[in-house]
């Protein structure tokens, strides 16, 4: 399995929610086994400069390219890059039956 999370910065706080609609199209992309688009509580001690988390888990490396592949993913770009400062992605393999902990 494969976690997918991407952390967005926004250029502007007011376009946060314009953000989080620009992801969450992402949700109908039929590739993930689960998909969350997310604001981030900002909670943490240390650093709370994210303002938006997109967290998917794949089967496979297929799985996932078919998502970055699929119209909706590209849509989900157009939306959301004009609004956002920085983008960092991370993808990690997990081992089969893996749990969050």
């Amino acid at each position: 399995m494969i976690r997918h999370i991407v952390l967005f910065t926004a250029k502007e706080k007011a376009q946060i929610d314009q953000i989080i609609d620009g992801l969450s199209v992402l949700a109908a992309i039929p590739h993930a086994r689960r998909l969350e688009v997310a604001r981030n509580r900002k909670t943490d001690q240390l650093g709370n400069d994210i303002d938006v988390v997109v967290y998917g888990e794949f089967d496979d490396e297929t799985d996932l390219a078919a998502y970055k592949a699929h119209h909706l993913y590209q849509e989900s770009i157009e939306r959301v890059r004009p609004l956002r400062e920085l983008r960092f992605a991370a993808d990690i393999d997990m081992p089969a039956g893996a749990r969050p902990e």
